[in-house]
Formats: C-alpha cells, structure tokens, sequence
C-alpha cells in the first residue's frame, strides 16, 4: 500500500497501522526530514495538535547515514538536539523488519523512546513511537534527500534495542 503525506495525515489509528504493516522498511532517509505529529490520529484534536507541536517543539530528524544516527529538530527554530542510534531490526509493533530509532544509549531524556519507521511512499515515512514497551502514537517524515542503506545490527554489530 503506498500512501502520501497527506493522506497519511487524514488516516485514523487503524488505517495507519495497516499502512505500516503493509509497508517495508524502506532506505533510511538522508538529511532533514519534515516531521509531522500524529497523536490522535482521525480525531478533531489532531488537527489542533500537528501545528502546534511542529510550531513549538519537534519539527523533524536529521539522518546521518555514515554514522548511523539521527538528531530532533527542536524548538520552534528547529535546534538539533536529542540523538538517536538507526539501524534496521524488528518491528515491536508487528514483528517484521523496520528501520528503528533507538534513543537507550544515546539520551538521558529520552531513553525510554523507541521510534520504528518504514518508507509508505518514495520519501514518505511512518512512525510508530514506543515509550518503553507501550506505544504512544504515530508521526510522518517527508524526506528531501536520497535514502541510504545501513547494516543490520545482527550482521554488522551494531546498536541493538
């Protein structure tokens, strides 16, 4: 199933999750991304909720494929902060392989905070976001640059959740 930002942004919990199931990991983005909070999906809060987030707090990622991470833009100017491993592992949600944003080992803040995204269109992403083991909501990136390949933790060693 292949769904574009703004669909994605008319879709309640239900139709997200079955994009995201439907969907494969995808090349992880490169660069900023535009992010868009998902919260209460279909709701009429949510239309309330995606600008004032994307006005106040969280604007997006920025990946940086060489070294395997990412940082938040914050702030309504869009400060790079909060890093986060990446790397392709199993999805909490459904089992099946999805580019995880993984913040245990990188921040005090939000260690708690797992991300998995998969690419739902050329550029477009979906997120689920976890805090611990309980997911907490969804969210969309829109990617400008070429996606990029990264190893599998269990091939390369890498950061595991």
């Amino acid at each position: 199933m292949t769904a574009r930002a703004a669909d994605l942004a008319r879709m309640n919990r239900q139709e997200l999750d079955a994009v995201f199931r439907s969907a494969i990991p995808g090349l992880v983005p490169v660069g900023r991304t535009r992010g868009t909070a998902l919260l209460a999906p279909g709701s009429s809060l949510d239309a309330v909720f995606k600008p004032l987030i994307r006005a106040l707090i969280w604007k997006g990622k920025v990946f940086s494929p060489a070294s395997e991470d990412l940082k938040n833009l914050l702030s309504p100017f869009g400060i790079q902060g909060i890093r986060a491993t990446v790397y392709e592992d199993t999805s909490w949600f459904d089992q099946q392989p999805a580019i995880i944003i993984d913040y245990s080992r990188t921040s005090i803040v939000a260690r708690m905070v797992r991300d998995e995204i998969r690419e739902v269109a050329p550029g477009v992403y979906l997120g689920q976001i976890f805090l611990g083991k309980t997911r907490i909501g969804h969210f969309m990136l829109e990617a400008g640059s070429q996606p990029a390949t990264l190893p599998n933790p269990a091939v390369s060693g890498g950061a595991g959740a």
